[in-house]
Order: structure tokens, then C-alpha cells, then sequence
């Protein structure tokens, strides 16, 4: 024989169940809406990080260039130079 129960009995404390269950669904949410936040502000600033660094590398690459550029220079002054001296001595060798 099935056993009834009176509703009012077996939902006394029902109210503040659902209501102790809506502040936790509500907490919840709450949490989820602050993850969400965060995890865009996240994601916006790793935007803004990979943009950096390639700006970064680009001027890496464009200074290195110029390094280049100046030893290249510098060696070439330094070969100009040193024939001047080589001329210079000859020069002077020969006046004597």
C-alpha cells in the first residue's frame, strides 16, 4: 500500500530550501559573469601583449639591420684609413 504524506508536511521546510537554492544559483551566476569579465580582460590584454612584442621584433630586426649596416661602414672606413697610412708611409719613406 503506497504511503501518503500530507504536502504540507513534507514541504515545511521547502521555502527556505528554495530560497537558500536561488542565493546559491544567483551566486553563481554572479561568479560567471565576473569569470567572463575576467577572461576577456584577459584576453584583451594578451591582444595587446602580442601586438607589443611583434612591434618589438620588428624593431630587434630593423636594429639589427642597422648593425649590419654599421660594421659593414666601419669596416670599410677602417680599409680606407689604414690604405691612407699605407700611402702616408710610403710618402714619407720615400722623402727620406
Amino acid at each position: 500500500m503506497p504511503q501518503t504524506t500530507d504536502p504540507e508536511l513534507s514541504f515545511h521546510d521547502a521555502p527556505s530550501e528554495f530560497v537558500s537554492l536561488e542565493e546559491k544559483i544567483y551566486r553563481t551566476i554572479e561568479l560567471l559573469k565576473s569569470a567572463r569579465e575576467a577572461k576577456a580582460v584577459a584576453e584583451r590584454d594578451l591582444a595587446r601583449v602580442r601586438e607589443e612584442l611583434e612591434a618589438r621584433e620588428e624593431e630587434i630586426d630593423q636594429m639589427k639591420a642597422q648593425m649590419v649596416t654599421i660594421k659593414r661602414e666601419r669596416e670599410e672606413v677602417k680599409a680606407r684609413i689604414e690604405k691612407m697610412l699605407q700611402q702616408m708611409d710610403a710618402l714619407i719613406a720615400a722623402a727620406e
